[in-house]
């Protein structure tokens, strides 16, 4: 039986915590899920004072035992239609070497808990077509494809870097 582990919502100000977030955020974005490349220097250096500086970011981080297992990042924005806030997760990442444990499903559960907090209408999210596993948790937990009418098809993420 694998060892139990816990969650928690981070604080951007606890040492521990930043070192957490960094590390597991890092080591996902090294993964060819998070583009294979690891975080900059800047980002590493800057990414917990920029999250603490922004009052609708909020963090989770899993635990086995002392070690950071992993990390669900989340930034609130709002709703026009409902005119209440929604959740964004941003990231979802769990250590390789701890996947399959339950531990992105039980992180995703404390975020939606504190959303429903915060009063926010919905959770947003976005994954790559090609990640099966993670795709089938989302959807196994409630998260579906976004449209309005099922004739206008569905909504697509797009981006435009702006540096």
């Amino acid at each position: 039986m694998a060892a139990a582990f816990s969650i928690r919502q981070a604080a951007y100000t606890d040492a521990a915590d930043a070192a957490a977030i960094v590390q597991v955020l890092d080591a996902y974005a090294s993964d060819p899920a998070g583009g294979a490349e690891p975080l900059s220097d800047f980002a590493k250096t800057h990414l917990v004072a920029e999250l603490a500086a922004r009052p609708h970011a909020f963090s989770i981080l899993a635990f086995d035992g002392a070690q950071a297992v992993g990390l669900v990042n989340c930034i609130e924005g709002f709703s026009t239609f409902r005119c209440k806030p929604l959740v964004n997760v941003h990231d979802v990442a769990v250590m390789a070497s701890q996947r399959g444990r339950g531990i992105a499903e039980a992180m995703l559960r404390e975020a939606e808990r504190i959303a429903r907090e915060r009063g926010a209408v919905k959770m947003t999210l976005e994954v790559l077509s090609g990640n099966a596993p993670a795709m089938r948790l989302y959807q196994r937990i409630g998260y579906a494809g976004y449209q309005l009418d099922p004739a206008m098809g569905t909504a697509q993420f797009m981006q435009k870097w702006l540096d």
